[in-house]
């Protein structure tokens, strides 16, 4: 049986309360399992985070959150994910943006 490659899902989470939960949603739909799903939490202000950390109770996906001190933005957001990536390709999904099935 040939192994499928690894590959890093990172979404940097920023204000997107109204977009999250379908982004997120729809990494977790994809027929393709080989998935390391990295989410930054960088700071917002809403209640897109609440939203992740439910869906992420809710699922039985290793998923990983990674936290930032303060709003260091989107190119630090995924320069953190990149750093905790393991995968052998590296895909960027916005938190209000989603992938379809």
């Amino acid at each position: 049986m040939e192994n499928k490659p690894l590959i890093s899902v990172i979404v940097p989470v920023y204000n997107v309360q109204k977009y999250v939960r379908k982004s997120v949603e729809s990494i977790l739909q994809q027929t393709y399992k080989n998935l390391e799903i990295i989410i930054i939490d960088d700071c917002g202000m809403d209640n897109s985070m609440e939203l992740v950390e439910e869906l992420v109770k809710n699922s039985s996906r290793d998923i990983v959150i990674l936290r930032h001190d303060y709003n260091k933005g989107l190119s630090a957001a995924r320069n953190t994910g990149i750093k905790q990536a393991t995968g052998d390709y590296i895909f960027f999904l916005d938190s209000d943006d989603f992938i379809e099935t």
